[in-house]
């Protein structure tokens, strides 16, 4: 279900986040191995970028992909996200949602807190992803 680095919950008394993609609280077990993912935007290996949210939330994620891959980490391994959403509204929540779902199927997904921001790094940026992944 979960890498041996660490586990996901949320906790009675809370409210369930499985819907907008996100659980509550996450676990690191001791002397697990900690990657820490830099922000990774929507563009291409050429830099550019989709003017579409959803598409640079896809390529984010494929970006993401690469980099947890190049240390031998996957997104299975991920356990806290920050996203931060230029003109974020509900229909960019859903469409995260259904992105975050296709990532990690209907298991539990990542701590994540999303941040909404009026502008990223680059012009025509519309989401950026940073994370944090555990291995044992």
């Amino acid at each position: 279900m979960y890498p041996a680095a660490f586990s996901l919950s949320n906790p009675e008394g809370l409210y369930d986040p499985s819907a907008n993609a996100y659980s509550h609280v996450a676990e690191v077990r001791a002397r697990s191995r900690l990657l820490y993912v830099a922000g990774q935007g929507g563009e291409d290996l050429d830099g550019t970028l989709s003017p579409q949210f959803d598409a640079q939330v896809r390529r984010a994620l494929a970006n993401l992909k690469i980099a947890l891959a190049s240390k031998g980490a996957s997104l299975a391994d991920v356990f806290k996200l920050t996203l931060l959403v230029v003109d974020h509204d509900q229909t960019r929540l859903q469409q995260w949602v259904a992105e975050a779902r296709r990532a990690w199927g209907e298991e539990m997904t990542p701590t994540c807190t999303l941040i909404p921001v009026p502008r990223l790094a680059l012009d025509g940026m519309l989401v950026e992803i940073e994370a944090v992944a555990g291995l044992s």
